[in-house]
């Protein structure tokens, strides 16, 4: 499985070179032409100032954050200027929620209109989640697909690591994808109506992005070349930010229903923040792909039965 290019832009300092030592005489503002008479150079002309309003005005920083965070779990094309540095990715994980209840929105909507077409719940649900897997790129079942190889195919935690590292994919890779996708379709199939599709969906979507923030503040990187190390963890704000948004957007659908969700999403945190310890010493980008898709199934098939 080929590994997804993220547009991630560290740029090393540079050391600004010296000027060179100015002629004094190209200073002159003037030339000494023919019969003695001055000639104005090109030197005579300053250049103009430049005109602030050819510029772009810089997004606010929270602005800023959210488009980071759009681009770094979706292929869509969010206008942010810049390269997205280890500060403002910091910052934009605590919005990731956010980005992952819009996903939901989306697929809850195309859910309902296929529904509204006569189309069979199992295939509009089908086609949901290809439509998710398309628009994030497979960012996340790729790092489930990978983590379940080297959790389940390595010897030690060397082999385990440079398994992950691999961008083939084996058996257990295979059927961890096969089982993700199964449950997820049958969770959203079962889903009763539109509105409580669009809910759900908004929902797992939130909880499972807000679960990536939270394991990536909590637990050391496994490696010190991955994604997670060279990025860096959120800080404590972001994570914060991260579960009260997941938490607020719950409450706000469900009312007191998404405190149990919360409690059975922050077990499930723990229990992988437990699991990755034991064989891999830490957390990496493929184990929090994976943590993103445990969480979700868990919210789907909790809610599947809400009417």
């Amino acid at each position: 499985m080929a590994k997804r290019k993220l547009p991630i832009d560290i740029e090393p300092e540079f050391e600004q070179p010296q000027a060179a030592p100015q002629d004094p005489s190209a200073a002159q503002t003037g030339a000494e032409g023919p019969g003695g008479e001055g000639v104005e150079t090109e030197e005579s002309y300053p250049p103009p100032p430049p005109n602030p309003m050819d510029e772009p005005p810089a997004y606010h920083p929270m602005v800023a954050a959210i488009l980071a965070a759009g681009i770094f779990l979706t292929r869509l094309p969010f206008p942010l200027k810049g390269p997205l540095t280890p500060e403002l990715f910091g910052r934009a994980m605590g919005w990731f929620p956010l980005i992952g209840a819009g996903l939901g929105i989306v697929a809850g909507i195309v859910f309902g209109l296929l529904g509204t077409f006569g189309v069979p719940s199992l295939v509009a649900a089908t086609l949901v989640v290809a439509l998710l897997v398309m628009i994030t790129g497979g960012l996340h079942e790729d790092g489930l697909a990978d983590a379940a190889d080297g959790l389940g195919g390595g010897q030690d935690r060397e082999s385990k690591l440079e398994i992950m590292h691999d961008s083939r994919v084996g058996t257990f890779g295979v059927l961890a994808l096969v089982l993700a996708v199964t449950i997820k379709v049958a969770a959203i199939a079962a889903l009763p109506s539109t509105w409580v599709a669009i809910k759900v969906l908004v929902l797992a979507g939130a909880m499972s992005r807000a679960a990536m923030v939270a394991q990536s503040h909590w637990q050391r990187p496994a490696r010190t070349d991955g994604l997670s190390a060279t990025l860096g963890g959120p800080a404590q704000g972001a994570t914060m930010l991260a579960l009260a948004l997941a938490l607020g957007i719950g409450f706000l659908l469900f009312g007191v229903k998404a405190a149990l969700v919360m409690a059975v999403v922050l077990v499930a945190i723990w229990g992988m923040i437990r699991l990755t310890n034991h064989y891999v010493g830490g957390q990496t980008g493929d184990l929090l792909g994976a943590t993103q898709q445990v969480v979700e199934i868990l919210v789907l098939v909790m809610m599947a039965g809400v009417r």
